[in-house]
């Protein structure tokens, strides 16, 4: 998509990185762990206590990638926000609000049921890009509210 897009999908840049970067570290550290333990003497570990050291650093890894994964992906009827362990689709019309401040650590949309929904696809942690970030998904809600500027929810 060209960088002007708004409907470009928000991602994390620093959320994405250092936990791609520390899941291949766990990968790497169990793995010369779950090698380096003797097989004889004592203590001994058993070909079943290696795989099960190393399959430890490979489910960390796993979590970790999963961090990485968090996104929200803007379209014309709505958005799909990718978090953790939820995905939502949220239609335009829905959203009332986006906060980001107040020490929030992600961006956050206030729903028109009085619900509230992260979106873990732009977090505090990017700095100014995560400020225009949500901004631009605050342009996008503005024009896409069916709204008044004075209607209430």
């Amino acid at each position: 998509m060209a960088k002007n897009d708004p409907y470009a999908t928000f991602r994390p840049v620093g959320g994405r990185i250092v936990p791609l970067v520390v899941a291949g570290l766990c990968v790497m550290i169990f793995t010369v762990v779950a090698i380096a333990l003797p097989s004889e003497g004592k203590p001994s570990f058993s070909v079943g206590d290696k795989t099960f050291i190393w399959m430890i650093g490979v489910g960390f890894a796993l979590v970790l990638w999963r961090f990485a994964q968090v996104r929200a992906i803007p379209t014309p009827e709505g958005i799909e926000v990718h978090n953790l362990v939820v995905t939502r689709q949220v239609p335009w019309s829905q959203i009332v609000e986006v906060q980001f401040g107040g020490g929030q650590a992600w961006a956050v949309l206030e729903l028109d049921d009085f619900d509230t929904l992260p979106v873990m696809g732009i977090q505090r942690s990017d700095g100014p890009r995560a400020t225009a970030e949500a901004q631009r998904l605050a342009a996008l809600v503005q024009a896409h509210s069916t709204r008044g500027p004075d209607s209430e929810r």
